[in-house]
């Protein structure tokens, strides 16, 4: 007679159970990094004792986005309704004040281990699909790579359309960097780009413009008294075609940024008045379109069946 199957009891399965989902831990170094399921979301990234992302802890659901993938689509999607290739489509809003759609549908899908990825101390491949909807009929893979070296960290991406026809597409990365031990208004933002983006009342875009005042970032620029949440277009690049955003803090290090020439925007948060942030941090978000590409079809990425979009960002103390 065989013994009766035990099931585990219900204080045990919610012991075991975080927000956040699956904690992969990362190591080169003095490099450590925690990449949570949920999101794909970097939730740690330290170099030594000195935190580069402002880490939050894995019993939390992720504030305000923290390192989590933003796709199908970043920022936000006004009214939650777009037309692509003659149909109309609405999404859940989840911003009422605003009624927006935020950040895609991917930030609270738990990722997995890509199964013929290799995996390595310093590196992991986590991967979900977009599971269609009616007001999203596509899936989309979303491979996400995480890799430490001496150069820091790099994040590949390739989005890859499984379906039979063509799907809109946009892809974005919110880490809150992390001013060490000091406050926001101590610290210095730089970041290289050319156009600020204007928005109405609701952050949804209205056009750009030249750089002026608090909005001219191109040199170090103390972040005392300025509050942002606000996008920047003609990013500027280097011979290798990345583009930089640095937060400086007067312990002398340097949270340094860089996109490649997949991404195309940048997004800026100080975290003002945001509950679970309060200005502790500044999200720099490199993202391959701006606000509410799905309604003007400004910087749209159209992936073709079959089709793949590859993409890399990396962040490094300095």
């Amino acid at each position: 007679m065989t013994s009766p199957t035990t099931n585990p009891s219900p204080d045990a399965d919610r012991a075991a159970y975080v927000p956040s989902g699956t904690q992969h831990v990362l190591t080169h170094g003095d490099q450590i990094a925690v990449v949570a399921a949920v999101g794909a979301s970097l939730r740690v990234y330290r170099d030594g004792d000195r935190d580069v992302v402002l880490p939050f802890e894995e019993h939390q659901i992720a504030p305000a986005y923290s390192g989590a993938v933003l796709a199908p689509w970043p920022n936000r999607l006004g009214n939650g309704s777009y037309a692509f290739a003659g149909e109309r489509y609405e999404v859940p809003l989840n911003e009422q004040d605003r009624q927006t759609a935020l950040h895609g549908l991917l930030p609270y899908t738990a990722f997995e281990p890509l199964a013929d990825a290799p995996r390595e101390a310093g590196a992991l491949t986590l991967s979900a699909t977009v599971v269609p909807t009616p007001g999203y009929p596509w899936p989309v893979r979303v491979d996400i790579t995480y890799a430490l070296s001496d150069e820091g960290l790099e994040v590949t991406t390739v989005a890859t359309n499984l379906g039979d026809r063509t799907a809109p597409f946009g892809l974005g990365f919110h880490p809150w960097l992390s001013p060490g031990d000091a406050q926001v208004d101590e610290c210095t933002l730089q970041l290289g780009a050319q156009r600020h983006v204007t928005v109405d009342a609701r952050l949804l875009p209205t056009g750009d413009e030249a750089l002026t005042g608090p909005f001219d970032l191109r040199e170090p620029t103390v972040l005392k008294g300025i509050a942002l949440d606000d996008a920047w277009l003609a990013p500027t690049r280097d011979e290798a075609g990345r583009t930089w955003a640095r937060l400086g803090a007067p312990d002398g290090r340097t949270v340094a940024m860089w996109a490649d020439e997949a991404f195309d925007a940048w997004q800026v948060c100080t975290g003002n008045g945001i509950p679970g942030i309060m200005r502790r941090g500044v999200a720099v978000e490199p993202m391959t379109c701006i606000a509410d590409a799905f309604r003007t079809g400004d910087l749209l990425v159209e992936l073709a069946p079959g089709a793949s979009h590859e993409s890399h960002w990396g962040l490094r103390l300095e």
